[in-house]
């Protein structure tokens, strides 16, 4: 999520608002690598680019292999 939409946003406030999420969240993505999002977050970040979370994590796993999950 970071490297798809957090990195490069040069407004905090203006995504928090348009994405349904707080501030605080944003930053805290954007500033600290260990930081864990919640579902929530997810949720409202792809709802607000209308992608749904299946699609979301497919990408999660083809741009990170080593998070891959095993579907069995």
């Amino acid at each position: 999520m970071k490297k798809k939409w957090i990195d490069n946003i040069k407004n905090n406030s203006e995504f928090a608002k348009n994405h349904n999420i707080d501030e605080k969240t944003v930053r805290l993505i954007k500033e600290n690598k260990d930081y864990h999002t919640s579902l929530e977050t997810i949720e409202s970040i792809c709802e607000a680019e209308n992608l749904n979370l299946s699609q979301f994590f497919k990408e999660v796993e083809e741009m990170f292999p080593e998070v891959r999950m095993d579907h069995q």
